[in-house]
């Protein structure tokens, strides 16, 4: 069997399926085809991929054909059909804006370069709208249902508690302001998750209600999406994805610099782990000022104090230079013939200079550490 995936449009990030889809294939039971299809009906636009697989049959019409990946113990092409989509899930597009329709090429639609501040505060409630619908909300607000609906949360109040500000859901983004709008990114990353089950309830329509919940994979997607929302507005922020300001509004950066933050954050050793974290929370805080920079580039200099002598063994006698720049200049110790006349691009430069210079000193230590 050989799919045909040109009909298949991605709404999630491929990494996130896979990891989702391999989770089923491996459920005992029938229990994984409800979840299957509750996962493809989330993570694909329309209902194309869940209708095929609905319509496979769950047997196998050849009693020699192979039961093999994942480990699982499930038979049938419906089996087949949804292993070989999970194998072949990086071949697959990315659901996209459709291309533009005649106003738009001819100058009389509005186009993405029109938008505003309140239109991607718009698209943020839609964002949560939908995340609602698919139960994403469901662990922390609860959810309706005509047997039981006298002791749901106050949604508000959950938000309130968290972000201070009353009286915010349902959403209005028309009454936020920049503060309000980014707070509530912030709230809503840490609220959401997924719920793996559903089940329809007939009664009076009542509908479909969620269970087993994982934030895991609902903070991925989360960020996933917002942060698409957000660089397609032109906001320079985003929302981070690890570190000790985890699913917080900060500073975007370009790749190579992001790389360098995630090598940083995931291979630093437990010694010197939490200051690497600290480092770079404070030097890309959304409101991150002049102080906090000079306060990261004082835990990254620290760090690599502690590191002075494999630092000279390598650098031999250039290591010096290297302390040098966060002693002389207003940096660390404040003393009064220290040079503090310079730009702030400077605080910028030396930070990630130092970075990489603990992302290399993290290198050099792990040979060693394996020996």
């Amino acid at each position: 069997m050989s799919l045909d995936l040109s009909n298949y449009e991605l709404l999630w990030p491929a990494p996130l399926f896979a990891a989702e889809g391999e989770r089923i294939l491996r459920v005992r039971g029938r229990a994984w085809e409800e979840q299957a299809q509750w996962l493809l009906t989330e993570a694909f636009a329309g209902t194309t991929a869940a209708s095929d697989f609905e319509e496979r049959p769950d047997h196998n019409d050849d009693p020699f054909a192979s039961t093999a990946g994942w480990g699982r113990s499930h038979e049938g092409q419906r089996a087949d059909w949804f292993t070989e989509l999970v194998n072949r899930i990086s071949e697959l597009r990315h659901a996209a804006a459709p291309r533009p329709y005649w106003p738009q090429r001819h100058g009389s639609g509005l186009s993405s370069e029109g938008r505003t501040a309140r239109d991607t505060r718009q698209d943020f409630a839609r964002l949560i709208g939908d995340f609602a619908r698919d139960g994403y909300l469901v662990e922390v607000f609860g959810e309706y249902c005509v047997d039981d609906h006298d002791d749901l949360p106050d949604a508000s109040e959950v938000i309130e508690r968290r972000l201070g500000v009353p009286g915010l859901w349902p959403l209005a983004p028309e009454t936020w302001d920049e503060d309000t709008f980014y707070g509530l990114i912030e709230v809503f990353h840490d609220l959401v998750s997924r719920p793996r089950k559903r089940w329809f309830h007939p009664y009076s329509n009542c509908g479909w209600h969620h269970m087993e919940f994982h934030n895991g994979p609902a903070r991925i997607l989360y960020r996933w999406k917002v942060n698409r929302l957000l660089r397609e507005a032109g906001i320079g922020y985003q929302v981070a994805a690890d570190g000790e300001d985890l699913g917080r509004m900060v500073a975007v950066t370009d790749d190579a610099r992001s790389n360098l933050v995630h090598r940083a954050l995931d291979d630093s050793p437990p010694d010197i782990s939490s200051g690497v974290r600290h480092a770079i929370a404070l030097f890309r805080g959304r409101e991150a000022s002049a102080d906090s920079k000079r306060s990261a580039i004082f835990n990254l200099a620290r760090v690599l104090e502690e590191r002075r002598a494999l630092i000279k063994e390598h650098l031999k006698k250039d290591e010096g230079a290297l302390f040098e720049i966060a002693n002389r200049f207003d940096l660390r110790h404040r003393r009064a013939d220290q040079r503090g006349d310079y730009d702030e691009a400077f605080l910028d430069w030396i930070f990630w200079w130092y970075l990489a210079t603990v992302e290399l000193t993290n290198r050099l230590i792990a040979p060693r550490k394996s020996l």
